[in-house]
Parts: structure tokens; C-alpha cells; sequence
């Protein structure tokens, strides 16, 4: 039967909304409905306050999990403006498929708070997985970030930043004296295992001024007086160095909303600090919205990646999603 994750090939994801999904087979549709027997959702858990708003997650796991089980946390895109943790449902599906559990992550747009304010509740999203770990079977040491445009942006700084940039600070939990029996304090470097990137931004401060200048980004940082070297701080770029995760990232080498070339100075920044990435180029891609069959080649080139570091879960076949039944 066709599996669960060939039906998340039928979505593309712009910044403002998911385009429409296609025409779905019957296959797809059972295999859909087939998640709900398979998965148990736990939806809208306050994983902390801050601007006076409750910052939710949802969380899918498979049922009758025992054991710490691989997690994958997804942040949606939307330019950091727009967008929600429900639109990114069917992009999770893969993930699903393989025997993942999921944390669908929302954050603070714009009209909440302006940056660095996303950063900081992705960063506090990862230390309530760690917090909770025990709770929910997250196995914390096979953790992998994902998000589409902004979402990957988010993904790879939650991967990528140190505590020591300052941007935990904030998040629920100790702050001074080690690590509680709830979980780490706010000091504590909590690893990440992988990074799957799709075409998100690498450099704010490209996109705040000069040619390569976006809306969104402008709106982002807003008129804070020190924006210019906030977006530096905000950046990927700023931080690779040894020791962060292996990086798969997936851009279009047309994208009109975040250049091609941003993906291209990381890569080559990873590559000669010596570290784990690879770089999958969709020819004449836009901004998401790929094609069957360049969805099918992505999705492939990241399972293999994430099978390099032994990245896979351990839930029994017969209870993953789209096998034989």
C-alpha cells in the first residue's frame, strides 16, 4: 500500500498559507485516517508564557510507546509574520511514516512580539522537550529540528545557537545553581542530533537592507535601534563551528522569497570548517510548492542522511504508519 508520507508530497508551503492540497488518492485518504489509529495527539500544551501569550505545542506519538523514541520538532513557516502550527500537519507525515514522534511547534509572530522573540521560544520549545522528556518517551539523544522558510530558520537556530548567546535565558526552569529534577537549568548546552532545513533564511541581516531586502524580515526586526547586529546574532552563519548537528538542507536555486545563494554560503561555510551537510538543489525550484517527484528525491536524500547517524526509530514495524494491515 502507499505509504502515509507520499500523501505529505502533495503539499507545498508558501510563507502566507499551505497551498492547496491536490487531488488525494483513496490510498492517501485511508493512510490518513490510518494516523489516528496509529498516533495519539496531544494538542495545545502551554510550553511557556511570555508577551502574555501562551506559547502551545501538539505532540504525536505513537501509541503504546515504551521506550524513549526518536522526536522530530517542526516550526512553521510564514516569515516570522504569518502562519501556524496546523498548517504544517501534512508535512510531518513523512516523519509520522518513518515511526517518529513529533512536537509541532508554535511560536511568537510579529504581531506578539518582534525578534528576537521567535528564536527565544524555539529555544525554550527544546528545553520543555528535554524538561519532559521522561514524560512523553522523547528520546533527547536523537532530537532533530525541521521547519519550512522562517520554520527552517528556526530549526537550525535552535540547533545551532549556544546557551551562551543568551536567547534561553528567558525560558521556564532554573536559572542559576545546576540542574533541577525537572530538567536542565537555562545555562545547560542541550544537543540536538540533526538539522533538516528547507529553504530557510541563513542570513537576517541580508534581508534587512540592500538588494536582497524582504518585507518580512523588515517587519521582524522593526525599528529596533540595534536590528543590524540583532540580525546577526539571529543568524545561522554566525554560528557554525565544530560541534554543532549534521545540517540537510532543501532549497529551490530559483526561491524569489530567501536566495538560493544564502544556502550556498552556508554549505560552503560547513564544508570548509569540516563539519556533516549536505545540500539538496531543486533546479528551477521556488519557494516550496516542488513537484511529486522532487519531494520524492528530497524526502529520500534525508532519510539517508539521518540514517548516516544512526537516526531512526525503534517502534515495531507493524505499528508505523502505512504498513500493511
Amino acid at each position: 500500500m502507499k505509504k502515509i508520507w507520499l500523501a505529505a508530497l502533495t503539499i507545498g508551503v508558501s510563507f502566507s498559507a499551505p497551498n492547496p492540497v491536490r487531488a488525494q488518492s483513496a490510498d492517501s485518504i485511508r493512510d490518513f485516517v490510518h494516523v489516528a489509529n496509529t498516533y495519539q495527539l496531544i494538542s495545545n500544551v502551554t510550553y511557556r508564557t511570555a508577551s502574555n501569550w501562551e506559547a502551545k505545542l501538539d505532540i504525536y506519538l505513537p501509541r503504546n510507546l515504551t521506550a524513549p523514541n526518536p522526536t522530530v520538532m517542526f516550526f512553521h513557516g510564514g516569515g516570522w509574520t504569518a502562519g501556524a502550527k496546523e498548517a504544517g500537519v501534512f508535512t510531518m507525515l513523512p516523519y509520522l511514516q518513518m515511526g517518529w514522534s513529533v512536537v509541532n511547534v508554535e511560536y511568537r509572530l510579529t504581531n506578539v512580539a518582534l525578534a528576537p522573540a521567535a528564536v527565544e521560544d524555539a529555544r525554550c520549545a527544546l528545553r520543555w522537550v528535554y524538561r519532559n522528556a521522561q514524560q512523553y518517551n522523547f528520546d533527547t539523544r536523537k532530537i532533530v529540528t525541521t521547519g519550512q522558510s522562517a520554520g527552517g530558520h528556526l530549526a537550525l537556530t535552535t540547533g545551532m545557537i549556544p546557551a551562551s548567546a543568551g536567547f534561553d535565558n528567558t525560558c521556564p526552569g532554573d536559572r542559576a545553581g545546576g540542574a533541577s529534577a525537572a530538567g536542565p537549568n537555562n545555562t545547560d548546552e542541550l544537543k540536538v542530533a540533526a538539522i533538516v532545513d528547507w529553504y530557510g533564511i541563513t542570513d537576517v541581516a541580508e534581508l534587512v537592507s540592500g538588494p536582497n531586502m524582504r518585507s518580512y524580515a523588515v517587519a521582524w526586526l522593526g525599528a529596533l535601534p540595534n536590528r543590524m547586529e540583532l540580525a546577526k546574532q539571529l543568524s545561522p552563519l554566525t554560528y557554525v563551528r565544530a560541534g554543532i548537528p549534521p545540517i540537510i538542507s532543501v532549497h529551490g536555486d530559483a526561491d524569489p522569497t530567501v536566495p538560493y545563494t544564502q544556502k550556498q554560503r552556508l554549505h560552503e561555510a560547513l564544508g570548509k570548517a569540516g563539519l556533516p551537510h549536505e545540500l539538496v538543489t531543486i533546479p528551477a525550484g521556488k519557494h516550496g510548492g516542488f513537484s511529486d517527484a522532487e519531494n520524492l528525491k528530497a524526502y529520500a536524500a534525508i532519510r539517508a542522511f539521518l540514517g548516516k547517524f544512526n537516526l531512526s526509530p525503534t517502534t515495531p514495524e507493524s505499528t508505523r504508519v502505512g504498513t500493511a494491515r
